[in-house]
């Protein structure tokens, strides 16, 4: 099988083939969803008897009700009138002129009376005083007041004019201060008359005052075409757009369909028309985004390129086989169990592609298994989607993710567990929010179909994980521990070869396990990779200090430059070697990047004594940096496990003061800025390897209590 693996994956490297894997993902999607979203076509004929109730499958707008909604509402606005309140206050201005002309006029001849101009015994005619009042009054008002309305105000004394004048504008701005459509004006002057006839003054001028009031109530409330209009339009805004909702009835089983009726099916798109091909558009484009950002999660990450190819193979055949078990669960629905659904084991998918290849792949999964499952699980559901399956993926894949903190098979039970538990939550607030008749049995068959999805989960999980791991090779627990047997034969290898690097390398595996275990990184990743990070010292093992046991040391015997190539191959003879035995990735990079681009110290120096030119970067070794915790915890523990070693009855403080100087001097020297190390991290990592040095080293610890009595018995 992995062959064939193997040559498929050399065929993605490929772009057309590339493209062919996310055209026949689309293309199962497609078949997989088909029937789910195919609108129910009934044979309806207009005034026929409806032989079942029909619900809405949709919500959408009758726009025909709607109109005539806004037309009838547009109809009750009536008109806008509005009252000129500057036109009562123009014909009291007016009929105050008239009184004040005649006013003055009376004046004026009592002057030319004094000034012996007229005669006092010969006064004016009533003609002359009215021929004097019109000229000091404008053609228009002579032209509509009678001469003996004029006549009777001239002829009248001072005080009666101005008893008079006041009772006109009071009773004409009472009148005038309510609205007077055009239709009330001679209502509004029978008021004005009846207002003035019980006036104390003489019948001609009381007359006269009578005729003027009416002659200055005229119409103070108009029609505003604008104002009218926008109460118009306002009325029609505030109508709310007539909708057929999701669910509503339509028509009820035995009605008659008559042309109302038949024109809302027709809108849900219940009758065959052309409309009936948007839920197949609607499908297709629905999958092109999640093609589109499976793509570019693919192929515009920078991360893990070398693996993509796998992970594409990897994901399409995980997602293939969760969408084959919802289809199946999904044609269950024939047992007539609303909620079989739920049976569905949606956290398998998010908890095999977070433990075979990334987290954030496995959330975007779980959100595309849960948009497909609204889908495909809505049977027995108006409209197209079932929302409560789909949140209840969405929270069940979220769950297994969260939960999951590595991929040994204790831990991959105990999420399904806790999946198990979050499941039943959720579905309970899923019947409790639908308010749904339920009776004990059917809530407590809804708790257990929650159960058996979680644990399902799990189960198929660490059901299925051997197949792929072994199948696309990758690096899992078991396979760990089958490298970390002693019988291998690379650790063979070490062990009769190096001894000395056997033995330092169980130790560097004890000190970096219980380090990356502490900050819950994999430490039997680090321990397996420990085992095998200095197997490069196999070739030339003498050059080692660890294995120069009653021996000579070579390097006094050759160049500091010569020593310092020697020395530094090892890692990259490592990585060759481990290669060569087909040894996982994680292994070889351990080997590889142990050591980062850290300078060579020793032999560095002694050149830079001897007063010789030296360039620090050929004294470093070629890297690269560590690109995991993993890798950078072994790195550390190398150095720290060499450094104590050396030391003479170290105390628990100086292996402190040890730990974390190495460790801040990879810090200073950037060392550790390729992997997501934090400093808190850094510290816990500090603290476990002072904890198990101690423990190792606890012999050869000297107290100050025995110093101080070893001091007196000499």
């Amino acid at each position: 099988m992995q062959q064939y693996l193997i040559k498929i994956r050399s065929l993605l490297n490929m772009k057309f083939f590339r493209i062919l894997l996310f055209v026949l993902l689309g293309v199962v999607l497609y078949i997989s969803m088909y029937s789910n979203v195919k609108p129910e076509k009934l044979d309806i004929r207009l005034f026929s008897i409806a032989n079942q109730t029909i619900r809405s499958p949709i919500t959408i707008e009758d726009k025909e009700s709607t109109e005539a909604k806004k037309k009838e509402a547009q109809e009750q606005v009536q008109d806008v009138y509005v009252l000129n309140k500057s036109i009562s206050e123009n014909r009291i201005d007016l009929i105050t002129s008239i009184f004040d002309s005649a006013l003055e006029v009376n004046s004026e001849i009592k002057k030319e009376q004094k000034a012996g101009v007229l005669d006092e015994e010969n006064p004016p005619s009533k003609d002359e005083k009215l021929k004097r009042v019109k000229d000091k009054l404008t053609a228009d008002v002579t032209k509509d007041i009678p001469d003996s309305v004029l006549t009777s105000l001239v002829m009248s004394t001072r005080d009666e004019l101005i008893i008079a004048r006041d009772l006109s504008i009071t009773a004409i701005n009472m009148i005038m201060n309510n609205r007077i459509p055009t239709h009330e004006v001679e209502n509004a002057k029978k008021k004005l008359e009846e207002e003035l006839k019980y006036t104390d003054l003489n019948l001609e001028l009381k007359n006269a005052v009578i005729q003027l009031g009416r002659y200055a109530i005229i119409p103070n409330e108009f029609y505003d075409p604008e104002a009218t209009e926008e109460m118009r339009q306002q009325a029609v805004e505030n109508v709310e757009p007539v909708k057929i909702l999701e669910g509503q009835i339509i028509v009820e089983e035995n009605q008659l369909i008559n042309r109302d009726v038949y024109r809302q099916l027709d809108l849900a798109g219940m009758l065959d028309n052309n409309r009936s091909n948007a839920p197949f558009i609607g499908l297709a484009l629905l999958i092109m985004v999640f093609l589109t950002v499976l793509y570019f999660y693919f192929y515009h990450l920078e991360d893990k390129k070398e693996q993509k190819q796998t992970y594409l193979l990897l994901f399409s055949m995980i997602f293939l086989l969760s969408i084959f078990l919802m289809k199946m669960v999904s044609l269950l629905h024939v047992l007539e169990f609303s909620d079989i659904a739920f049976i569905f084991p949606a956290a398998m998918g998010a908890l095999m592609i977070k433990i075979l290849i990334d987290e954030r792949l496995a959330i975007v999964v779980t959100m595309i298994l849960a948009i497909c499952g609204s889908v495909m699980f809505n049977e027995g559901v108006t409209g197209s989607l079932n929302t409560s399956i789909g949140i209840y993926i969405l929270c069940s894949g979220l769950a297994g993710i969260i939960f999951l903190s590595n991929q040994r098979r204790s831990n991959i039970f105990k999420a399904g567990l806790f999946v198990a538990v979050a499941n039943v939550v959720v579905i309970l607030s899923l019947v409790f929010l639908r308010n749904g008749q339920y009776d004990l049995q059917d809530y407590i068959i809804t708790v257990v179909i929650g159960l058996i999805s979680g644990i399902l989960s799990a189960v198929l999980t660490i059901g299925l994980l051997p197949f792929f791991e072994a199948g696309f090779g990758i690096l899992s627990t078991m396979r760990l521990i089958e490298l970390s047997n002693p019988n291998h034969p690379l650790l063979k290898k070490i062990l009769t070869e190096t001894p000395g690097t056997y033995h330092h390398s169980v130790m560097v595996a004890n000190l970096a396990e219980s380090a990356c275990e502490t900050i819950g990184a994999n430490g039997l990743l680090a321990r397996v990779g420990a085992y095998y990070h200095d197997i490069g010292k196999t070739k030339r093992p003498q050059f080692f200090i660890e294995n120069q046991l009653n021996i000579e040391n070579p390097h006094d015997r050759i160049q500091p430059n010569m020593s310092k190539n020697i020395i530094i191959a090892h890692a990259t003879d490592g990585a060759e070697m481990l290669r060569a035995y087909h040894m996982p990735k994680e292994i070889i990079d351990i080997a590889e990047q142990h050591h980062g681009t850290t300078l060579l110290k020793y032999f560095y120096y002694k050149v830079k004594q001897s007063g010789a030119e030296v360039n620090e970067e050929d004294y470093r070794y070629p890297g690269p940096k560590a690109q995991t915790k993993e890798s950078a915890i072994v790195g550390i523990a190398d150095s720290v496990e060499a450094a104590v070693r050396s030391m003479s009855q170290p105390t628990p403080e100086q292996i402190e003061e040890l730990v974390r100087k190495i460790i801040a001097d990879r810090l200073q020297d950037n060392q550790l800025n390729e992997c997501d190390l934090t400093l808190k991290e850094l510290d816990k990592v500090a603290n476990a390897l002072c904890e198990t040095l101690k423990g190792i080293f606890h012999s050869r610890i000297e107290y100050p209590e025995m110093t101080k009595q070893k001091v007196k018995h000499a």
